[in-house]
């Protein structure tokens, strides 16, 4: 099964104490017959004598096989602790080793990725079905080796005391296997809906706490409510529905069994009678029934697990072999010096599953120049810029950074030279201090708030209780959207970038405080290439080139005074707000 060879290739550091504590389940496991020896010898030469009118042996030379029967307990009892304590411990390793590989990948991955696997799916991944993967290391294999061997030690060894009636015991076992059987192809399916309804449940709960803003905004508390409701119902039926399936067959798992136990007294009962068999290998035999019973019963339960295994480590396997299709390249162009910052675009074309977003893009953008881009909602703007960094690969054409094709980087040193900044801030949950200094976590608290002040940051961080030691909320909340705005481009401009990319960053803030941070990117004390994406005209005025997007294709480029007296949308653009001043 090819789950079970990839959880065993997860174990790497913890397979030698995953082995020690199968050896100590299978030693165990095959000293559970023993108290049946001991019971058979007891009562043939302690109670009632192999043969009758044989005398008993003397009371004294019991109190060994006593001693030995507990000595065996023990035993047995510290093998099956150590044994558990190992299987805990591997398995919380493995899904330690698991749950990183997964982190590392969600992370190298593309912006796709995100658009293709909802929050709520990807957490339940990470939480409840890795969880499911360990409970089958630390649990189901454990026990499932345990009552297998139990069975086999017992049946061999019964098979010794008397063949026709171990026989007669197990020929139930083939009724277990077609029950199990038809229990596995109805329950499998149940489990995938289940899966997938959890997943949808936390899609909704997930989505309402990141969401509750908007939810309060348009006061819709009630049909979230609802909503999650219906949600939580699914899952309750679904859950339900599966574990009725099991209860259809636990009944009959049950009864098949306990009847070992009636069939074994009736039969060996008869066999004692006409003399096949001692009273004491009865007895011992009727000891060690359950050890045929009790496997057949838990296995069951554990074939119920494993299904669940299977469909909870089928969607983490998945996700474990996830390899973005944007990736640094085995050739890779490594950068010995900062890069200058001119970048190219020659012939770009992209779209989005087929429906196109931009289309013979030529731009061509020397290092320090600021370079703003405008259009109509739609037109490519973000995807534009987005490009860059390679959030997103051309379709057609290439983007050049000194003459060299994005993609010819490593996708580290690229990104490493690029500082973003969106209309859309995330925060962490971290000190303000924290995410300024986000992109170089070595950056001398001087710097941060000479960064904090460029952005017009520092005034307000300064009224905050604790300053920049203040913890700001999850993606920020506690604060306004233009306090988010300038932290973030604080945090960008910390990196010192060699590209600057600013995607409407200054829509939050007002007239004043735009100008100052405008002035203030004019006068870097360092070389910046800078990409702005902006609808307000005195956003972009001055800088060295405009683009105007439409029509998914560059239709103006030029200067401010060259766009004005040119009379496109830009023209039209800013008279609609000059007159509006």
């Amino acid at each position: 099964m090819f789950q079970i060879r990839w959880i065993w290739k997860n174990m790497d550091g913890v397979k030698g104490q995953y082995i020690w504590s199968m050896i100590f389940t299978v030693t165990a496991s095959v000293t559970a017959i023993a108290n049946s020896g001991f019971v058979s010898y007891i009562v043939d030469n302690f109670i009632s004598g192999s043969e009758a009118g044989q005398v008993l042996q003397p009371l004294a030379s019991l109190i060994p096989v006593l001693i030995a029967m507990v000595l065996v307990h023990i035993v047995r009892m510290l093998l099956y602790y150590f044994s558990i304590i190992l299987t805990e411990h591997s398995s919380q390793k493995m899904v330690v080793t698991i749950r990183k590989r997964l982190f590392e990948n969600i992370l190298g991955e593309e912006m796709r990725f995100f658009q293709r696997y909802r929050t709520g799916d990807l957490m339940t991944r990470f939480t409840g079905d890795l969880d499911m993967c360990r409970h089958a290391v630390s649990y189901i294999f454990r026990n499932l080796l345990n009552n297998i061997l139990v069975f086999l030690a017992a049946f061999i060894y019964l098979m010794t005391i008397s063949w026709q009636l171990t026989l007669v015991a197990v020929a139930l076992m083939p009724l277990i296997l077609v029950i199990r059987s038809i229990f596995s192809k109805k329950v499998r399916p149940l489990y995938t809906q289940l899966r997938e309804k959890l997943s949808d449940l936390n899609t909704t709960a997930q989505e309402n706490i990141e969401g509750n803003r908007v939810v309060k905004a348009f006061a819709r508390e009630e049909h979230e409510i609802q909503k999650f409701e219906e949600k939580n119902n699914e899952f309750k039926d679904i859950n339900l529905k599966a574990s009725f399936a099991w209860l259809k067959c636990w009944p009959l798992l049950e009864v098949v069994s306990q009847s070992l136990n009636i069939t074994v007294g009736l039969v060996g009962g008869i066999f004692t009678i006409l003399g096949y068999i001692t009273v004491g290998e009865m007895g011992g035999f009727i000891t060690l029934i359950w050890a045929l019973s009790d496997p057949m019963r838990m296995l069951g339960m554990l074939f119920n697990d494993i299904e669940r295994f299977i469909t909870s480590s089928n969607k983490v396997i998945e996700l474990f072999y996830s390899r973005p299709t944007i990736a640094t390249r085995p050739d890779a162009y490594q950068l010995e010096s900062p890069i200058k910052g001119n970048i190219e675009f020659r012939d770009v074309s992209f779209d989005y599953d087929g429906k196109p977003a931009l289309e013979h893009i030529n731009l061509n953008i020397r290092a320090g120049e600021t370079v703003a881009v405008m259009g109509a909602t739609g037109t490519g703007k973000t995807t534009l810029l987005n490009l860059i960094p390679r959030f997103y690969d051309v379709k057609k054409g290439s983007i050049l950074i000194d003459g060299v094709d994005v993609r010819f980087y490593s996708m580290s040193d690229l990104r490493h030279v690029i500082g973003m900044a969106t209309q859309d801030v995330f925060l962490f949950s971290d000190t303000v201090e924290g995410n300024i200094a986000y992109g170089n976590l070595e950056l001398p608290f001087e710097e941060v708030k000479q960064f904090a002040q460029m952005a017009d940051a520092h005034n307000f961080i300064e009224k905050m209780s604790e300053q920049y030691d203040t913890v700001v909320g999850e993606r920020g909340v506690g604060l306004s959207g233009g306090q988010r705005q300038r932290i973030a481009l604080a945090r960008a401009l910390a990196v010192k970038p060699s590209i600057l990319i600013l995607d409407d960053t200054t829509s939050a803030v007002d007239m004043e405080t735009e100008k100052y941070i405008q002035e203030q990117l004019r006068n870097l004390d360092f070389i910046c290439t800078k990409l702005i994406v902006a609808q307000r005209v005195s956003s972009v005025k001055d800088a060295d080139k405009i683009v105007v997007l439409h029509g998914n294709t560059v239709a103006e480029m030029g200067t401010h005074e060259e766009l004005v007296q040119k009379g496109g949308y830009y023209s039209e653009i800013y008279a609609m707000q000059s007159e509006g001043v």
